[in-house]
């Protein structure tokens, strides 16, 4: 099967684009992109070519660009072409010069693709990309979502990568046997940064042991994708069992049924929430303690009570606000309190109204969010009665 065949049959396997579609292709000038639009090219896909030029290389930038007007402009193809300030943005943003081109170049894409209609955005990644990304993931300490490699589309992405299924070596084969003009940028053959530190130092050692460690990485790769989609599903599964929604991003689950999991199943169950699996094990251990407890992650907030645990989306704290007795009229973030003084003894039934003892009241009030372990006396019973528990029963999510 000739390298035309291969590249139709991976791109309709894995849904890429079809033919209908327009495409914008980043091309750098670089031998992988050069190769990617060619391809698109040959295989008379409707495309259009997004160069950045982001002037870190003097004239070698220059000639990147000049490469890739000449290649538009010989097969008559559209060319949109920007220059950026890319030191200068990193050094307002306080970021690297790596990271600083990223960003720009993906807003870039984004917004032109957007302008021309363009379904989806090519990019050049091939096979050696994804082992490398796997081994720095590896070097930093990842899970198995860290093992896919890179994918060749993601749902919530325009990008697509049409080359994951071709190895660095056989592009250059290609490149020289096709006769495709291509610029090397030499940053890529220095080991400053640590993904040329994998690629230069790392994979040769590897290969050396088993000249076909890339091959076998892909192979892993798969593996890795197989058994992450298993345990997702399964996941998923119990996460509907165990999860009962409760108003809006709130749930309960039964502290009963969280005794039958394991923790590494409760760490799934719980992922999409950043809940880390040493503060699971801490709430696994307090299940049978004094409800009350709580426990964070970056965006939510687990409460265990008598017969559930409580898990909600934490809400940003108002700060307190204190109201006087001279006082009328206060806000306290987006709700509005007035108060008046009144011999009337009448009890509204209204939920918005509260009628309170002005003797028994000790100024400044504090007008703040719930604490755990607040509680109340509701009207017509003798003892107090917590918060939490009259969340519960009203089947509420908590208050912020």
């Amino acid at each position: 099967m000739d390298i035309l065949q291969r590249f139709e049959r991976y791109v309709q396997e894995n849904k890429l684009f079809t033919k209908e579609d327009k495409i914008l292709v980043a091309v750098s000038g670089g031998r992988d992109s050069m190769l990617l639009a060619w391809l698109l090219y040959q295989c008379h896909f409707s495309i259009e070519l997004a160069h950045c030029n982001f002037q870190l290389r003097g004239e070698e930038s220059e000639m990147d660009e000049q490469l890739v007007r000449h290649f538009a402009e010989e097969n008559e193809l559209p060319l949109h072409v920007i220059r950026f300030d890319t030191t200068d943005y990193a050094e307002r943003n306080k970021v690297s010069i790596q990271i600083a081109a990223r960003e720009l170049r993906y807003e870039w894409f984004g917004k032109l693709s957007e302008e021309r209609g363009c379904v989806a955005i090519a990019v050049a990644h091939h096979l050696n990309d994804s082992v490398e990304t796997v081994l720095f993931n590896l070097s930093r300490g990842t899970g198995l979502l860290g093992l896919q490699g890179i994918l060749p589309k993601r749902e919530d992405s325009k990008i697509v990568r049409p080359l994951l299924f071709l190895k660095r070596e056989e592009i250059t084969d290609l490149v020289e046997h096709y006769r495709i003009p291509f610029r090397d940028d030499q940053s890529n053959f220095s080991n400053k940064y640590a993904r040329n530190r994998i690629r230069l130092d790392i994979i040769p050692e590897f290969e050396k042991l088993n000249p076909d460690f890339v091959e076998v990485m892909a192979d892993n790769i798969c593996r890795f994708r197989d058994s992450l989609e298993v345990l997702q599903l399964y996941a998923e599964r119990l996460r509907r069992e165990l999860l009962i929604p409760r108003g809006a991003e709130a749930y309960l689950i039964e502290k009963q049924k969280i005794r039958s999991v394991t923790l590494n199943e409760l760490y799934f169950v719980l992922e999409p929430f950043g809940f880390k699996k040493n503060i699971l094990s801490d709430l696994l251990h307090s299940l049978g303690r004094e409800p009350g407890k709580t426990f964070t992650s970056e965006t939510h907030i687990i409460v265990t009570d008598r017969e559930y645990i409580i898990l909600s989306r934490q809400k940003e704290a108002l700060a307190p606000v204190l109201l006087t007795s001279a006082q009328t009229f206060i806000r306290w973030g987006s709700f509005t309190f007035q108060c008046e003084v009144t011999k009337d003894k009448t009890i509204v039934k209204d939920k918005h109204i509260a009628l309170l003892d002005f003797e028994k009241l000790t100024f400044p009030l504090t007008i703040r969010s719930w604490q755990e372990g607040d509680s109340f006396q509701p009207l017509g019973m003798k003892g107090t009665k917590k918060l939490s528990d009259f969340f519960i029963q009203k089947k509420s999510q908590r208050a912020g």
